[in-house]
């Protein structure tokens, strides 16, 4: 029989997961390089770029388009790693939780 009490507590049981999860997002940490190292770019879970180097060997001004190239690869690369990483995390917050809940598909909230 379907019991919509504990339906509605595992919801809120995974609402409560969900948020702490999201919470945890921002000390996931990944940094990305391109160009062998030249530029290095790290974002955090919720995919915010919060720190780029750029090699000194590479700071002349006919270089720029490589450098505003490199940066944009690094940006790139670093948001696919954090994204894998942040689904992760997400998926281990809810595991458990998730499955036992007859008839609802919550893969969506988790970027599944």
């Amino acid at each position: 029989m379907f019991d919509m009490m504990k339906v509605m507590g595992k919801v809120k049981e995974m609402q409560t997961r969900l948020k702490e999860a999201q919470d945890n997002l921002s000390s996931i940490k990944v940094t990305a390089e391109s160009g062998g190292g030249m530029v290095k770019v790290t974002a955090n879970g919720k995919k915010q770029v919060i720190a780029i180097d750029i090699d000194s060997s590479i700071l002349k001004i006919e270089d720029k388009t490589l450098i505003q190239d490199l940066i944009i690869a690094a940006v790139n690369k670093a948001n696919e790693e954090v994204e894998i990483l942040a689904k992760e995390e997400l998926r281990k917050s809810t595991d458990g939780i998730l499955p036992s809940i007859p008839g609802v598909d919550f893969s969506s909230l988790m970027g599944g």
